[in-house]
C-alpha cells in the first residue's frame, strides 16, 4: 500500500476534519503507541499502519478494510 492510499482511508473512516488529527494525535498500542505519523517517520510500511488502525478503530475502518 502507497502512503497515499493510507491517507485516502484515514479521510474515507474518518473524515476530512478528524483524520489529520488522528494520524498526528492518537497513539496505536499495535505500533508501540506511535501515531500513524510518527511510524511512517519511523520506516513502518503503510499496510502494516493501516492494520493497526483497523484494529484499534474497527466501526471507522470496517468499510476499507482490506
Amino acid at each position: 500500500m502507497r502512503i497515499s492510499d493510507l491517507r485516502e482511508r484515514l479521510t474515507l473512516s474518518f473524515g476530512e476534519s478528524w483524520a489529520p488529527s488522528f494520524a498526528h494525535d492518537i497513539a496505536i498500542s499495535e505500533l508501540a503507541s506511535m501515531t500513524v505519523n510518527e511510524a511512517l517517520a519511523a520506516g513502518r510500511e503503510a499496510d502494516e499502519i493501516w492494520r493497526a488502525v483497523c484494529k484499534q478503530c474497527p466501526n471507522e475502518t470496517q468499510k476499507y478494510r482490506y
